[in-house]
């Protein structure tokens, strides 16, 4: 079964950004590559708990296993050893993308307190677009009465397109609410 936001890029979005940016060639059209999710469990006591605990969060929310981000060095003031676990991480690609995108901008992000939109100033220059979670709780698929701690994401959105200002026209045809500046 297809996702929906990949049904309408496919049929309204890439032709009406192909139309929109004068561009001649169907593979300049800017498209969704990859989404990645990240994690850090921070200065927890308890932290290979604490990484174990955003693995299973990672895994319920995007459906796909995680690998776990590793200390590359020791650093005596974070009492943190090189080896010791820090976080997790997941790419997601092809139906499993739009699976999730479909998720987070159509049910989640709605249901964020306060939500009026998400800042159009989190781009990297390169037309990708980031933004942090604060809390775990606001996907369906966390049980709130298992949460112990919690966990704040990073979510990258990462674009073919080259500019800021093609990510922002795709993102925006794809439906990702921005706020009004």
């Amino acid at each position: 079964m297809i996702p929906e936001s990949l049904k309408n890029y496919r049929e309204k979005v890439a032709p009406f950004l192909r139309k929109e940016l004068s561009l001649g060639n169907f593979y300049q059209i800017p498209a969704l590559q990859k989404v990645v999710i990240t994690t850090s469990v921070g200065s927890h006591s308890d932290r290979k708990q604490a990484v174990e605990d955003a693995v299973s969060d990672l895994t319920k929310i995007t459906g796909q296993k995680p690998i776990i981000n590793y200390a590359k060095r020791s650093v005596a003031n974070f009492k943190l050893r090189a080896g010791e676990p820090l976080g997790s991480r997941v790419t997601l690609r092809g139906i499993r993308l739009w699976e999730f995108f479909d998720r987070f901008i159509f049910l989640v992000a709605p249901s964020i307190r306060d939500f009026r939109g998400f800042s159009r100033n989190s781009f990297d220059g390169r037309g990708n677009y980031a933004l942090g979670i604060k809390d775990q709780s606001i996907f369906p698929e966390i049980d709130l009465d298992k949460v112990k701690r919690a966990l704040g994401f990073d979510i990258i959105f990462v674009t073919s397109a080259r500019t800021n200002k093609e990510g922002l026209l795709l993102l925006e045809s794809l439906g990702v609410p921005f706020r009004k500046n």
